[in-house]
């Protein structure tokens, strides 16, 4: 099958541009119709670009250089195994971090296959390692449904390791071949016999292209590698850490019930109280296209939807979470009229109604993805829209009416829900401000800015009176604005929106920003794009700054996705010899000082308020000098369920949680 010429061009165009212009993104590929077929030969190796802008510009394939670009070097070798357990011939997965941090990857798929490819005339396996958009997902026989679509995984990280080798098992040999940085080093050659097919793979980063870090973190390899064995019911993968061999790390994931045990889990790990003991689990197949859902009730009041096509992790939704969410608001307020819980009169459900306390798992598989964005981050097929709508009607009707019992629970919990948010609406209103600029309608014990353009202002939410005192008066009045707050805040993990609005701990907060809450929330009417969390170095302050950012997480969330939240820096130490006064932030810097000031006295703060004016100014305030955190979401799902473990009612995953972690934690004055 010929690849189309005007795709060809247009990925030739894209490679000149990408040399030219930094900012340059390439453009997504349109995925042709795939013939199923059985056959997986060199002729299903289809090539439509060399591997020449890789190494110049490594952000365009892996999103990054830094530590997420490094791990996802693993995803894209671990993905083309699921896309062999797709196709039905693969069933185990080994992923080991060997010490140097080299990865191997080894499957007992196929084999890639090793005969002379015409169109390179190379050996199929090298054309997949060393040519760009060379692959068995572009219209050839190899594969039918596919995650890495756009077939630069393996040659991309061949160009991004300082070394890389390939061993394929298959037509009862093995063959072998090393490349360094990209480049072909030996030839491929046969090195022995064997009975069995796969693929083994071992390469090391380069660190010349990751500068940052080139060191392997297990637990974030760890749930990539569960989330891919619960999206492939019954397939074993194994992650083994051999970098300290006196204290080898394995982990085995294997989960016959899919999807449906994923949602369990997410229950469990966030330490949720579902509301009926099994997931709902339907799934359907159409000709070349499924649908897979699991999904749970719980006693909290989040929603937790994660949807996939293909394997891929569709983060900003698509099709085919809309067909479920249309789908399941149709379902509760159809069987709400029929069996009488909604009263003619009443109003719908809306569907954050019928959402909250949800944890769901889409999964579809189609032959045709097509994804919008460089990150695949969206679901564009139309067809799965209606695909999973009907599923999601006919099945989830069928089960209510089956298991009225269940239906009866989740339906009040709706109810309640659709309760507290009338609730809300009426409690927002009379909270909320006419302006936000509006001096008259602030919070009293705000201390505002002169200025008034958002882009050269910051607020600081302050612990307690005495230290709000200090901040007010050693402040830059022109662009600094203080907040104190004092008194237990409420935990909005668990608490709805209704308790939240009218809080005396929180609104001052929400009026002082003026950009509203919830669904009201507006970052256009934002005051200060500064917004410094300023807490003492101890337990309490650590559980203040915790509650803050649940807060902005669950009702604020846009301030985080902008990069306008940061955590202040106040110093823990401050030592004295003479007249030289110096500030450290951590016990290592102090003891780095004091071998340099040998003699020097040290105070330790204990908290914000033992600061007078002035050194408040110098250490934790003053542009020049400051030390600040942004708050950034790399990972919005892991975010959400840390949220969930810390702020829930659990105490057992909180524990667990901490004791994890604890190696993490410096410097609390506990």
């Amino acid at each position: 099958m010929e690849i189309n010429e005007n795709k060809q061009n247009e990925v030739k165009e894209a490679v000149e541009l990408a040399k030219e212009n930094e900012d340059y993104v390439e453009p997504e590929l349109e995925v042709m119709d795939t013939a199923v077929s059985q056959e997986y030969s060199a002729d299903a190796i289809q090539v439509l670009e060399g591997l020449e802008a890789v190494r110049i510009r490594p952000g365009m394939y892996i999103g990054s250089t830094g530590p997420r670009g490094l791990h996802h070097l693993v995803y894209e070798i671990v993905d083309n195994s699921i896309d062999e357990a797709l196709a039905g011939y693969c069933t185990h997965i080994e992923v080991e971090i060997l010490p140097g941090d080299v990865i191997t990857v080894r499957d007992n798929g196929r084999g890639i296959p090793v005969d002379i490819n015409e169109q390179q005339g190379l050996p199929a396996v090298t054309v997949v390692l060393t040519v760009l958009h060379a692959g068995g997902k572009f219209g050839g026989s190899g594969y039918k449904v596919s995650g890495g679509l756009h077939g630069v995984g393996s040659s991309v990280v061949n160009a991004l390791s300082e070394w890389f080798e390939v061993e394929v098992s298959r037509n009862g040999k093995v063959h072998h071949q090393r490349f360094e940085r990209g480049d072909i080093i030996t030839d491929l050659k046969v090195i022995g016999d064997t009975d069995e097919t796969g693929t083994f793979i071992k390469f090391k980063p380069d660190p010349e292209i990751f500068k940052e870090t080139t060191v392997y973190d297990y637990e974030t390899l760890q749930r990539h590698l569960r989330e891919s064995a619960f999206l492939n019911a019954g397939i074993s993968i194994t992650l083994t850490d051999k970098r300290d061999e006196e204290n080898i790390v394995e982990d085995v994931f294997c989960y016959e019930g899919g999807i449906g045990s994923f949602v369990e889990y997410i229950n469990e790990s966030r330490g949720l109280t579902a509301i009926h003991e099994r997931p709902i689990h339907f799934s359907t197949v159409d000709g070349d296209r499924s649908a897979e859902v699991a999904m749970m009730y719980n006693d909290g009041y989040n929603e937790t939807i994660l949807s996939y096509a293909n394997n891929v992790n569709t983060v900003d939704g698509g099709t085919h979470e809309t067909g479920f969410k249309t789908a399941l608001t149709k379902v509760f307020n159809e069987y709400g009229k029929k069996f009488g819980f909604l009263k003619d009169g009443d109003k719908n459900l809306s569907g954050e109604d019928c959402r909250e306390g949800l944890v769901c798992v889409i999964s579809v598989k189609l032959t045709d993805a097509q994804f919008e964005g460089q990150t695949k981050g969206k679901l564009g097929n139309t067809s799965m829209t209606k695909l999973v709508s009907s599923t999601v009607y006919n099945k989830l009707s069928s089960y209510f009416e089956e298991n009225p019992q269940i239906a009866k629970a989740i339906f009040s919990k709706a109810l309640d829900a659709s309760r507290a948010r009338e609730a809300a609406r009426k409690a927002r209103e009379a909270a909320r401000r006419k302006s936000p600029l509006e001096s008259n309608s602030l919070p009293g014990k705000l201390a505002d800015c002169t200025e008034k353009d958002p882009s050269k202002t910051e607020i600081f939410i302050v612990e307690g009176d005495s230290a709000g005192g200090s901040a007010k008066e050693g402040r830059d009045r022109t662009i600094q604005a203080i907040l104190p707050l004092w008194g237990k805040m409420l935990n909005v993990e668990k608490s709805r929106l209704d308790k939240v609005i009218g809080n005396d701990k929180l609104m001052p907060v929400v009026t002082a920003l003026g950009a509203g809450i919830d669904e009201d929330f507006n970052i256009e009417k934002l005051r200060y794009h500064k917004v410094v969390i300023m807490a003492d170095a101890d337990v309490d302050g650590a559980h203040i700054r915790t509650l803050l950012l649940t807060f902005f997480f669950r009702y604020m969330r846009p301030l985080i996705d902008n990069g306008y939240v940061y955590i202040a820096q106040p110093p823990l130490y401050r030592l004295s010899k003479g007249q030289k006064h110096v500030y450290t932030y951590s016990d290592e810097e102090r003891d780095r000082v004091m071998a340099e000031m040998p003699g020097a006295t040290i105070q330790r703060y204990k908290g914000l308020g033992e600061m007078d004016p002035i050194q408040l100014w110098e250490t934790t305030m003053d542009p020049a000098n400051r030390v600040m955190l942004r708050v950034t979401l790399e990972d919005a799902i892991q975010a959400d369920e840390t949220f969930s473990i810390l702020m829930g009612d659990k105490v057992e995953p909180r524990r667990d949680f901490i004791e994890k972690n604890a190696k993490y934690v410096k410097n609390l004055d506990i």
